[in-house]
């Protein structure tokens, strides 16, 4: 395996281990020119990061400059005194054999007493733990037939795509079609608010589809728990900070998100709860501006509203891109970030910045910036959220 094959498939646990002291190892990767002293001033002046992304856009920076930079950085993990006195976990662990990990670093099987306070401290603090069985639930609310007879077509694509990759990463995957905004507001009610969910109990007033063997099938058999993160997807029209119910009556998002507000009784208190929202936020169509782009363990308390991602389709006022075959823009663009990021570390985040990127650089018509669409996301989990293939 190749220095930056290796470095590609440990880097969360490389990442974990350098956010111990990232300066030391910066200063060391400009003594030895592994970078220049441009790059090295950008690395050392990022502005509203953390010293995990620290690390990250550092070990970004040279697993783009290729192999024999990839090859240098290992052989400098491997034999630089101060590194090896700073970092002893390295002396002793199969951090640097050419080997994938099993598992993101939350759920690494390394001994915690084996590792400085300061790399304890960093991986209890800055990582959420995924060690359930599954991971937790992917809830799809899919509403394609409205009651004025219109239809959104397209949207089945987008729920089939986000039960794949979802189930990939781990998650069960739930699905409720064509709701009205009561219904809406009743199914997310009862998945914040019970602990154990099963066919019995969890009373809806439409049917919960699952995803098994690609496809969505009728009435889980099995009791419906939480696991260790909840994944909320709503796939309908909208209008400003709000989803559409088949009704045509608006459910506020930020009512969505209060729903799952931090009890002392949730199952979900202190654990990642992400919101992914397409539809339109209003009517008003984005243009494109053309421009020149150069190149270059004890017991906590947590605020009730932490915890919580939002990412949106589109901007307020403005309206979301659908295709009637294809799928969303968005959710579209979303699937494919997972798919190609999740393997190799990247926290939830990171994955929406270039789902960010994607999506203002798709293009609706030939005419350059004639339909435009920017999506966004929110933010207020307390830890770094890495979603792995299992």
């Amino acid at each position: 395996m190749s220095a930056r094959d290796s470095m590609r498939r440990n880097k969360t646990d490389i990442i974990f281990t350098l956010s111990g002291d990232h300066r030391l190892v910066l200063n060391k990767l400009h003594e030895k020119n592994l970078i220049n002293g441009r790059e090295y001033n950008n690395l050392k002046s990022i502005h509203g990061e953390d010293v995990e992304g620290h690390v990250v856009e550092l070990v970004d920076k040279i697993m783009n400059k290729g192999e024999d930079t990839c090859r240098a950085f290992l052989s400098l993990l491997q034999t630089d005194e101060d590194i090896k006195a700073t970092f002893p976990r390295l002396a002793t662990s199969h951090l640097l054999r050419s080997r994938p990990l099993p598992l993101p670093i939350q759920d690494s099987s390394v001994d915690s007493d084996a590792l400085p306070p300061e790399s304890k401290r960093v991986r209890k603090e800055h990582f959420y733990q995924l060690s359930s069985q599954p991971v937790g639930l992917c809830l799809i609310l899919n509403n394609e037939h409205f009651m004025d007879g219109s239809v959104r077509s397209g949207t089945d694509k987008d729920a089939e795509d986000l039960a794949k990759v979802f189930s990939w990463l781990g998650f069960r995957v739930l699905m409720c079609k064509d709701q009205t905004k009561d219904q809406m507001e009743q199914t997310l009610l009862s998945f914040a608010s019970l602990n154990d969910l099963s066919p019995q109990t969890l009373q809806l007033e439409s049917s919960v589809l699952e995803w098994s063997n690609d496809t969505f099938l009728n009435s889980p058999q099995q009791v419906i728990q939480h696991g260790d993160a909840f994944f909320c997807c709503i796939l309908s029209h909208g209008e400003k900070g709000t989803v559409l119910g088949i009704d045509r009556e608006a459910l506020s998002l930020k009512s969505i998100t209060s729903t799952f507000r931090a009890t002392d009784d949730s199952m979900l208190t202190g654990k990642p709860k992400v919101f992914i929202i397409q539809a339109c936020q209003g009517e008003k169509l984005q243009r494109g501006v053309t421009y020149l782009e150069e190149e270059d363990a004890s017991v906590q308390s947590v605020p009730e509203e932490a915890d919580v991602l939002l990412a949106l389709a589109t901007v307020e006022d403005h309206a979301a891109v659908r295709h009637t075959i294809k799928g969303s823009w968005f959710v579209q663009s979303l699937c494919q970030q997972l798919r190609e990021c999740c393997p190799r570390g990247d926290d939830i985040t990171k994955i929406l910045h270039r789902v960010n990127y994607n999506v203002s650089k798709k293009e609706a018509i030939n005419s350059l910036g004639a339909r435009k669409q920017m999506s966004e996301f929110t933010s207020r989990l307390r830890k770094t959220l890495v979603l792995s293939p299992r």
